[in-house]
This record gives structure tokens, C-alpha cells and sequence, in this order.
């Protein structure tokens, strides 16, 4: 078995083109090289500016590429509590703004002829308790009669067409949502923004930012200083640089991965025929997926801690438990890959993009990353000129998370619980 992300080891990793540091000046630095910065770049370029990204690790080495590879639209949390808690008419615009990621995401794979196996198969969210599916239930009415036509509930019996456990009590199916190999996507993206112009800095974490008296910002980095017109933060939940105001406001949770030797396809026409992105609705949430090589990628919270070694391998042997309760099948299957990455969320798991002293940031994404980042990034680029009504996002504070610093040390009580819930609720 290999602690490592399955999706980076069985993708081609991208190398950089640029050497030293390649300029000392230019239009835009962008801090951080997952899918919000290598799209936010590619945007930037095709715009005409002059553009450098500075990446403290590797290209998509974060949350970027070490997720389920899901593309899903829909809110994590429940319709009916959202459209209650902000309204129908806002919950719907942003309701819609995930639509527009997944469509994102599709355009920009054909358009850059990123070849990583992207299928609108759909997502299939799983009742795990009986109240829950009445939950479900209810929310699948408010969908379909304000903004999403394309969901269907399912009772128990209807199940069975969708997948081979009796683990699940109904569920509710997605249908403009996506899977893909998020590998070989984010590290295309980087590809197609370097043969636009844009210089990608791996290892080449930010260090210093200062704004100088005219406006622009002086940038400092291991490799030198750069000079630039605008900076966009598409960090994430980096723990390097002096940006300690945003790691206020996001807390990183673990998630954790595990994916099966391949499996034969009668066995995964057994367990997922129709090959949807599978979720269910646990606050210890579960995962799962069929991978583009016949494999099952099973996924979720496993424990509330940060990944590490450690923490990784702990959560492995917990999700193998736990794929073995809904696939019973798999009990005796091989583990080829074991790994974590960290969620940067916000306190109501909603993200955030904005403009703070004059530098831009989009981030927070909250387990709903590869289709917002997505959209997000490309946005950035129009918002960067002016644009902000384009930011669905733009009405939203964000006030520091009292007793946060930068490090979740409340985490175990936070996991205690939502442990507490799953049992009683």
C-alpha cells in the first residue's frame, strides 16, 4: 500500500519550464498553484497580462490533488436549510454558480484538450438513517420547484439499480454532476496557462508581501523578489507566508482516501452500475467512486484531525472498515493507496473571493473545490478588472474564527460532536 495521493501518482507530473526567477516584474503574482491558482493564471494570459505563479510545494500537491476527484453541483449542506437560512433567491444564485463550475470545468477540459477522463455520470447522495431520506425527501421538492429540474429521489427499493448495498435508506440523484481524474486535470491546466506566457514557480513559496507607495506590491521569495500590479491569494489553507488573516478565518480538516487494487468490471457493475459519485449524509461523511482504471476510491472524514503519516494511516484502517460495512464484498480486497489531504473550511462552509487592502483572494471552498475553485479562478480574472458583480461570493463577511490562530487544536472537540449527532440524529 502507498501513503501517497493516487491521483498525482498516476498522472504525469508537470515540470516547469521557468529557471531561476524569470522576471523581476510583471502584471499579476498569483500565490498558490492548485486549480483556483492554474486557472485564475490561464484566465489572466489569455487576457494579455503578464503573469507568475508562486507555489511553496508542487503543482497541485494540496487539496488540488488530494481529493475524491468529484465534480459535483449542489450545496454540501442541505437545500431547505440553505434557502432558510439566506433565502430562496439567494440560495438559488448560488446554487447556480456550482452549476456554472461543473459547466467550467467541462468547457475548459475541451478547450485545452485536457485529456482527464472527465463523465457527467451524476452524484448519488445516500440516506444514511431513515429521518435522513425524509430530509432528502423534502429537499428534492424544493429543488425541482426552484432550480434544479435535473434531481430525482429514490426510495430504498429504487436503490438497487444504483448500487449493490443495503447500507442506504433512499437517496437523491444529482444529475448534472461530474467525476474525473483531478491528477491529470489540474496539472494540464498548469500546461496550457505555461504555453500562454505564464511562469510557474514551484518550491518557490511567498515570503513577503508589501505594497509600495504607488500600488504595486513587492513580493519576496527564496528565488528573489518580483514585482507586480496585483496579487491573487489562491492559497488555500497554506501555513507559509504572512497571511495569518486568512488563517483566521479557514480551519484545515482532514480528509481521507483510500482506493482498492482494480477490480474486475462485473464487480463494479455489481456495486455502482451506473458509476456515479456517491456521497451520504453523515457529518462523518462517506465517499466513494469507481476510479478511470476499475478501482474504488473510498473516501471521508474518518477522524477530525490533520493529515500526517500518522493521521493518515490511522484513517485508512478506519475507512477500510467502514467501505467493508457498505460493500461487504470488498471486505478481503487489497488497499493500494492510503492518503490525506487537508478542506479548507469556513465557519458556515460557504467560500469566499473578495478584495482585501487591495489584494485579491478566493479560497475557503469547503469540500465543494474542484468545480468552484474552477469557477472561481477563471472569474477572478474579470473581477481583478472590475467586475465584481461577477463574484456570487462578494456579499458575504468574513469575520476571524474567535480563538483560531492558524492551528485547529479544537478539532477533537468539534469531531466529539458531530460524532454525538451522527448517533443521536
Amino acid at each position: 500500500m502507498q501513503f501517497s495521493s493516487y491521483w498525482l501518482d498516476t498522472s504525469e507530473p508537470f515540470v516547469s519550464r521557468a529557471v531561476g526567477l524569470p522576471v523581476d516584474s510583471c502584471d499579476v503574482v498569483v500565490v498558490g498553484g492548485g486549480i483556483t491558482g492554474t486557472t485564475a493564471a490561464l484566465a489572466l494570459a489569455k487576457k494579455g497580462a503578464s503573469v507568475v505563479v508562486c507555489e511553496a510545494g508542487t503543482v497541485g500537491q494540496a487539496a488540488s490533488g488530494r481529493n475524491g476527484g468529484m465534480c459535483n453541483n449542489g450545496f454540501a449542506q442541505d437545500y431547505g436549510t440553505m434557502s432558510t437560512l439566506i433565502g430562496v433567491e439567494r440560495a438559488n444564485e448560488l446554487y447556480r454558480a456550482f452549476d456554472a463550475g461543473v459547466d467550467t470545468v467541462e468547457r475548459l477540459v475541451r478547450e485545452e484538450s485536457i485529456d482527464c477522463d472527465f463523465a457527467r455520470t451524476g452524484k448519488l447522495k445516500l440516506a444514511a438513517k431513515p429521518a435522513h431520506f425524509d430530509k432528502l425527501a423534502r429537499s428534492h421538492e424544493l429543488l425541482a420547484a426552484h432550480v434544479d429540474p435535473d434531481t430525482r429521489i429514490l426510495t430504498r427499493a429504487e436503490l438497487r439499480d444504483e448500487i449493490g448495498s443495503d447500507r442506504y435508506y433512499g437517496g437523491l440523484i444529482f444529475g448534472k454532476s461530474a467525476g474525473m481524474h483531478v491528477g491529470r486535470y489540474v496539472r494540464g491546466l498548469a500546461r496550457a496557462a505555461e504555453a500562454r506566457g505564464v511562469h510557474i514557480l514551484e518550491h518557490n513559496p511567498v515570503l513577503a508581501l508589501n505594497r509600495e507607495p504607488g500600488g504595486a506590491y513587492r513580493i519576496g521569495t527564496p528565488r528573489g523578489e518580483i514585482r507586480a500590479k496585483q496579487v491573487l491569494l489562491a492559497s488555500g489553507i497554506s501555513q507559509v507566508g504572512p497571511f495569518g488573516w486568512i488563517r483566521r478565518r479557514i480551519v484545515p480538516v482532514g480528509a481521507f482516501l483510500i482506493v482498492t487494487e482494480k477490480l474486475p468490471v462485473e464487480v463494479l457493475d455489481r456495486l455502482l452500475p451506473r458509476r456515479r459519485m456517491a456521497t451520504d449524509t453523515k457529518n462523518f461523511v462517506n465517499f466513494f467512486r469507481t476510479t478511470p482504471d476499475n478501482r474504488l476510491l473510498f473516501g471521508g472524514r474518518a477522524q477530525f484531525a490533520v493529515s500526517s503519516p500518522s493521521a493518515d494511516g490511522k484513517s485508512g484502517q478506519i475507512l477500510r472498515q467502514q467501505l467493508a460495512s457498505v460493500f461487504p464484498e470488498l471486505a478481503d480486497t487489497r488497499i493500494d493507496y492510503c492518503w490525506g489531504g487537508m478542506v479548507d473550511m469556513t465557519k458556515n462552509r460557504l467560500p469566499r473571493a473578495g478584495q482585501r487592502d487591495g489584494i485579491y483572494y478566493s479560497m475557503g471552498y469547503s469540500g465543494h473545490g474542484t468545480q468552484m475553485s474552477t469557477l472561481m479562478g477563471t472569474r477572478m480574472a474579470d473581477i481583478m478588472d472590475g467586475r465584481t458583480d461577477l463574484n456570487p461570493w462578494k456579499d458575504f463577511s468574513w469575520p476571524a474564527i474567535p480563538g483560531h490562530f492558524g492551528k485547529p487544536w479544537f478539532l477533537p472537540i468539534v469531531g466529539a460532536w458531530y460524532r454525538y449527532k451522527d448517533a443521536t440524529q
